[in-house]
């Protein structure tokens, strides 16, 4: 799958975003080395700390069908000028799994750059931290 159709999933997802709140939509979509894409939209909630970012929901839906390992790149999409890059929780999540993940952070127009997930996450804090 090329970067740019990894990007138009996302890009897709975000019509499933659930977002009565902040009216932001988030898609995102995890390519794993199998081909395999998991994907994911924001679904806010009221209590706000209860909100789940789309790039977490992907993650869930991955780890919950077997895939812990073998993820190659995310594609995170939003609809605002700048792009859409990970907030804090969702860049430790995905360090969880895969610390150097390839970041695609896609704008409102399509466009994207790119950066790996150890960039983003210096000094991470993942498994191999509590050996």
């Amino acid at each position: 799958m090329t970067d740019q159709e990894l990007v138009q999933k996302a890009i897709e997802m975000q019509n499933f975003s659930y977002v009565p709140y902040s009216h932001f939509p988030v898609g995102a979509a995890l390519l794993c080395e199998d081909g395999r894409v998991f994907t994911g939209c924001n679904v806010e909630n009221a209590a706000y700390g209860s909100t789940i970012c789309a790039e977490r929901t992907a993650v869930l839906k991955a780890v919950s069908e077997g895939c812990r390992e073998g993820w190659t790149a995310i594609a995170i999409a939003g609809r605002g000028e700048d792009c859409c890059w990970p907030c804090g929780a969702c860049r430790q999540v995905l360090y969880e799994f895969a610390p150097e993940l390839r970041v695609l952070a896609v704008r409102g127009d399509g466009s994207y750059q790119e950066a790996a997930l150890s960039e983003l996450l210096p000094c991470g804090f993942g498994p191999k931290s509590l050996q």
